[in-house]
């Protein structure tokens, strides 16, 4: 449940953080206009003073009679200079000049004329309308007569049909209104406070607060709270995918069994540090395994979790274990390498060839990914070299003058070449991951920009090799499906059975955005024509190709491979690419009826 947890509460925090931003800066606005122009007052002239009712005025029998009971009250009061009755009815109101008893019927001359008197500003009156009800005049039911003048507010007077003065309103009081309608979330009339979005917004914000406080507690453990000393010690047996035991070993209870081997010195592979959320650290419990919870589920297939595979960070000591860890002989290896190259292959990804201390063996297989070890660092944004080509490319990142990091991180890198065709150097694909373009200062990730700022000569420490991606030999034919970094293990896969002598069909489709960022195009292209049974397709989202218009690569695999094809369960897929494109590529395999075991995919664990 955790995992789904965090991202219900992070996509919940999100919403509410930006209407907590939207109520903060509308109030703020709000507070800094001028309370007099919202309130209509700069230009509003003070009520007259009281006046004595004169004394020739027509009697109020005669004209109630003439009404026909039709006004159910009636008052006195002035219409400018004139004393007038007012006849109020269930409907309606009539006006009847109090010296003559004629009624009087509000024009637009005199209702521009009331407007006037009523404004004290320096503006022209533009000549009255008869309008309904609009947002200026919400609070007001039925039609209204509305003056605008012409000066710096832009005034709009607007009076009921009875001739009384109901709002002045200006564009202060309109700017005044947006915010005021953002800050009470009532899009419609702009007088709820209690409608429903602003209802959803405060149960938003609860939950989210209670959900950060289960979050919180689910974080730490009762034995983290003890000390170790207090703690019994279980047994962590260590046993290599063959069954073979490697190392055994101590761990206090309720530590996880990532923690255990950490404190003897043996990293399993992560990117988050044990986080729960890049699943590198899986290992398979041998005997009863524990039941899986809800990280385990989300990092790890159905089979592989029957099989009792779990998240070492999430696996707790609780009693003595037996665990199966892939690469486990690597885990306590820290290994060194010298940069020897680094090519560009487009504005923002590299190939950096490294030379390891020492000859590679045969766990280098094409697919695996080692680890490299990033210190702490601090990079300005001039250390990174940039070919004039791609300048226009960097022109529209917007980076901070420098960069820092200050703790040991581990980012893994895909081999992109069989290392026994490069004589046992480890060839890696970089991305520069840059974040949003635009955005003021935005700082890039803190393992790609120290790998990608590498340079010839500089020496890094690596452990590895890991990862289970692998291709299978054999007759089936294959459909390498990638895009972005995934060229990497998905290139060096091909190669290897190429070079290998492999006869079975061998089909690369790679989407990239543009032209200029997909890597290794000649070198496929030369591939397809030296070797028969393989096919190279470049799919551009936003760029045609050739007679192939722009299109996401899942959708071109599907329209020019799947339905074609009389039997899919004959083929093997292997996939590697941005998380996005992943999903839908396994998607879109499902719904064609493939297999899960038929599918083999490298998600990067991101």
């Amino acid at each position: 449940m955790t995992p789904w947890m965090r991202k219900i509460h992070k996509w919940i925090g999100v919403l509410v953080g930006l209407q907590l931003v939207l109520w903060m800066s509308s109030g703020f606005v709000m507070s800094l206009l001028d309370a007099e122009k919202v309130r209509g007052r700069e230009f509003r002239a003070p009520a007259p003073a009281k006046q004595p009712w004169p004394a020739e005025v027509v009697a109020v029998a005669p004209i109630l009679a003439a009404a026909r009971d039709q006004a159910m009250t009636v008052s006195t009061g002035w219409l400018l200079d004139r004393p007038v009755y007012r006849l109020t009815g269930e409907k309606s109101t009539l006006l009847v000049d109090a010296r003559n008893g004629e009624r009087i019927e509000l024009d637009a001359l005199l209702a521009r004329r009331l407007a006037q008197a009523s404004y004290t500003g320096s503006g022209t009156a533009r000549p009255a309308e008869l309008i309904d009800q609009s947002l200026e005049t919400r609070a007001h039911d039925g039609k209204v007569w509305r003056a605008e003048f012409a000066d710096d507010e832009d005034t709009t007077v607007y009076l009921s049909q009875q001739g009384d003065v109901l709002e002045h309103r200006n564009k202060t009081w309109r700017l005044f209104d947006v915010f005021w309608m953002l800050h009470i979330m009532d899009y419609t009339g702009r007088e709820d406070f209690n409608n429903p979005l602003v209802v959803t917004a405060a149960v938003g914000g609860f939950w989210l607060a209670l959900s950060g406080i289960w979050l919180l507690f689910t974080s730490f453990s009762l034995a983290e709270f003890i000390p170790k000393r207090w703690r019994s010690t279980r047994v962590l047996m260590v046993h290599a995918p063959d069954g073979s035991r490697l190392r055994s070993l101590r761990g206090h209870a309720g530590d996880t069994v990532f923690v255990a081997l950490a404190q003897q010195g043996l990293n399993l592979p992560s990117n988050c540090g044990g986080g729960q959320t890049c699943g590198l650290c899986e290992v398979r419990v041998r005997g009863a395994a524990p039941d899986a919870t809800s990280a385990d589920r989300a990092m790890i297939p159905p089979s592989r979790i029957e099989a009792g595979c779990r998240l070492a960070c999430n696996l707790k000591l609780d009693c003595n274990l037996d665990v199966e860890v892939k690469s486990a002989a690597e885990l306590g290896t820290v290994k060194e390498a010298e940069v020897e190259s680094v090519r560009a292959l487009s504005p923002f990804l590299r190939e950096v060839v490294l030379r390891p201390n020492g000859k590679p063996g045969p766990e280098y297989r094409p697919g695996a990914y080692i680890q490299v070890h990033v210190p702490a660092y601090r990079m300005a944004k001039h250390q990174i070299d940039t070919p004039q080509d791609h300048y226009s490319a960097w022109a529209g990142l917007h980076l901070p003058a420098q960069w820092s990091s200050g703790a040991l991180l581990r980012r893994s890198y895909s081999l992109s070449t069989p290392v026994q065709q490069t004589d046992g150097r480890l060839t890696l694909l970089v991305r520069f991951c840059h974040g949003k373009q635009g955005g003021k200062n935005h700082p890039p990730g803190k393992g790609s920009a120290y790998v990608y700022g590498l340079k010839a000569g500089d020496r890094l420490q690596y452990s590895g090799p890991f990862g289970d991606f692998s291709v299978q030999h054999g007759q089936r034919e294959k459909v390498f499906i990638g895009g972005g970094a995934g060229m990497a293990p998905l290139r060096a896969m091909i190669i290897d059975l190429l070079e290998s002598g492999a006869t079975e069909r061998i089909h690369f489709w790679y989407g990239a955005r543009t032209a200029a960022e997909a890597p290794y195009v000649e070198e496929m292209e030369a591939l397809a024509a030296r070797h028969e049974n393989f096919s190279w397709h470049l799919v551009l989202s936003e760029q045609r190709v050739d007679d192939q218009p722009a299109a996401m690569v899942h959708d071109v695999v599907e329209e020019n491979l799947l339905r074609s094809h009389p039997d899919l369960q004959a083929w093997d897929f292997y996939l590697c690419g941005p998380p996005l494109m992943l999903a839908a590529t396994r998607t879109m395999l499902r719904q064609w009826g493939v297999a899960d075991d038929r599918v083999a995919f490298d998600d990067f664990k991101i």
